[in-house]
């Protein structure tokens, strides 16, 4: 069994009940969602795509918020994929993929994509820079790649990240301590610029890497 695939049946035996609740549920600790998607600032037939998409509750309100944009996402889990199918109806096109692997012109005959979002994933894939390096992969010339997830919690009483990180560790979430370091290094690499602003003291992150002005020359690197 590759790690793939056995990452897969880990998420879909972890998801298929919890994905019943999981919006009413995630909605209290998942800060920042929707300042990403206000954020986002897509134009009238802009492309949008979801790395690990989830329930589709993010795409359903990129949906309300930029109702002309073709959305896109993919998912792990089918278990999750069988949420968002019934969130999004034809609102958006799906597809089961792995992040660390995916193939935009493959999976949807879409080679880049104006905005790219990942949204309290990165802290659940083993292989994240991976699956960072492969999303800005995919970044049209002038797109942004949009991040959401756990910060640091630097800014809160260490009792309280003591208690966050213990419990998430119980659904397989490790917040990434150095995702800052690694948004700089993309950045440098690609000529391009990154940052990444604390929400809430620091409880989570909102980061944004731009894409190219130009379409790359060479995308063996990724």
């Amino acid at each position: 069994m590759t790690d793939s695939v056995a990452h897969a049946d880990l998420m879909d035996s972890v998801y298929r009940r919890q994905r019943l609740i999981y919006n009413l549920t995630r909605k209290y600790f998942l800060l920042g969602r929707d300042h990403l998607i206000d954020e986002l600032a897509a134009r009238p037939g802009d492309t949008i795509l979801e790395i690990a998409c989830g329930t589709g509750r993010n795409l359903a309100r990129v949906c309300e918020r930029y109702p002309q944009a073709r959305l896109y996402g993919i998912d792990l889990s089918n278990e999750m994929l069988k949420s968002a199918h019934r969130a999004l109806r034809d609102r958006a096109i799906l597809a089961q993929a792995d992040a660390c692997t995916f193939d935009g012109k493959a999976v949807f005959g879409v080679e880049r994509f104006d905005r790219i979002i990942i949204s309290y994933s990165l802290s659940m894939i083993p292989d994240w820079t991976s699956a960072l390096r492969v999303a800005a992969s995919h970044l049209a010339p002038g797109g942004s790649l949009h991040l959401v997830d756990f910060g640091g919690q630097r800014d809160l009483p260490a009792w309280f990240g003591h208690m966050l990180r213990g419990w998430l560790a119980k659904f397989h979430v490790s917040p990434r301590a150095d995702i800052g370091d690694v948004l700089r290094q993309m950045s440098a690499e690609r000529g391009t610029t990154a940052h990444m602003t604390p929400l809430y003291r620091d409880y989570a992150f909102y980061g944004v890497l731009q894409g190219p002005q130009q379409g790359p020359a060479n995308t063996d690197a990724y």
